[in-house]
């Protein structure tokens, strides 16, 4: 081997171990998993984890970086030693997070590295975490996006409103998507405006919701009399010999009614669904779709609004489903909405109070 060649073999390897924490800073699992061979290994045995090729190490990270509120890596230049198509070396690592559930605390910690010369470059073939100093003392400061206590002391449980600085700032991040946008104060001023959004004799249907409930406004839609109320219509027809009849009313009513499971503060909306009836309106088979939203639902991005789902909505419709019809719900269907295609399409009705899952 050339002394060009080694060079260039180190300054490969050592943008490899810089590609690794920048991909986990920018919470790309995907880019950070295909830093690594076909049967390459990440092992954290302090946790401990040991995932085996790129589908197990993307889908780990992405359960682990679902628990942070914030995290920070810093990586220093360690050792490299190589051999032909092989090479082994050292990362120096510090990090500091804090985890939705309140943990805390920053680490000094080394890489232990084995990497492989691949027909794309060279490649991580192994990486095993050791950390070497921990330090769990709450940390005194905090991401600038959750500088609001709400938002620290609520995140573990999902159930505390949103200050009004996150309502805010998540309003706008959803009218910069083409949603139109109320922030209104409670549930009562929610089932005023939605009775006003829409027109007599309109064809609705509501999806199932705990908020619908509980706010009244499923009462108001499907007993009234006021709308064509499409669930009430479907309580009358044969499900053994109508079912596709059942589903075209449910999925292109004039105006479709619900809420989320989550919405995030970049501008989507996360719904869930055992049985997917309620999906083809919000995706855009309705006219207009109305969500109301509680302000416990509000999170900071797709991967809490997905661990929202699974650790806090999904128990309780599971619960509720099970003394209904006595068997457990499940995330059968899960829907993420980005944006509207036509502004003002979707209208999201955000309270200041919490109310539904």
């Amino acid at each position: 081997m050339t002394d060009f060649q080694a060079i260039a073999d180190r300054v490969e390897i050592e943008a490899l171990r810089g590609e690794f924490t920048d991909a986990a800073m920018m919470r790309d699992r995907a880019r950070l998993a295909a830093l690594f061979t076909d049967d390459g290994v990440l092992r954290m045995p302090n946790i401990p984890v040991e995932l085996v090729g790129p589908a197990q190490i993307r889908a780990g990270g992405e359960r682990l970086q679902a628990q942070w509120e914030f995290f920070v890596q810093n990586t220093h230049p360690g050792t490299v030693q190589l051999d032909g198509d092989t090479a082994t070396g050292r990362t120096y690592i510090q990090e500091i997070a804090r985890t939705r559930d309140g943990r805390q605390g920053q680490n000094f910690a080394i890489y232990h590295d084995r990497y492989r010369r691949t027909g794309d470059g060279w490649k991580f073939a192994e990486r095993v975490y050791e950390v070497r100093y921990l330090d769990t003392s709450p940390l005194a400061g905090s991401a600038p996006a959750s500088t609001d206590a709400s938002r620290d002391a609520d995140a573990s449980t999902f159930t505390g409103a949103a200050s009004e600085a996150r309502l805010q700032r998540t309003a706008a991040a959803l009218r910069a998507n083409n949603f139109a946008v109320e922030v209104l104060d409670d549930a009562a001023a929610a089932r005023a405006r939605v009775e006003e959004l829409i027109p007599e004799g309109a064809s609705v249907f509501t999806g199932a919701s705990e908020t619908l409930r509980a706010s009244g406004i499923d009462a108001d839609i499907n007993g009234g009399g006021r709308y064509d109320a499409v669930k009430s219509r479907t309580l009358t027809m044969d499900r053994a010999t109508g079912t596709r009849d059942i589903w075209r009313l449910i999925a292109s009513p004039d105006v479709i009614v619900g809420s989320v499971a989550a919405v995030t503060e970049t501008g989507s909306l996360v719904v869930a669904s055992a049985s997917g009836s309620q999906l083809p309106g919000y995706a855009g088979a309705a006219g207009h779709a109305i969500w109301i939203v509680g302000a416990q639902k509000v999170v900071p991005d797709l991967n809490a609004a997905l661990h929202r789902v699974e650790v806090h909505c999904l128990p309780l419709e599971s619960a509720r489903a099970q003394a209904a019809y006595g068997r457990p719900s499940a995330a059968n269907r899960v829907l993420i909405l980005n944006a509207e295609l036509e502004p003002g399409r979707g209208t999201v009705l955000l309270l200041r109070e919490p109310i539904g899952f």
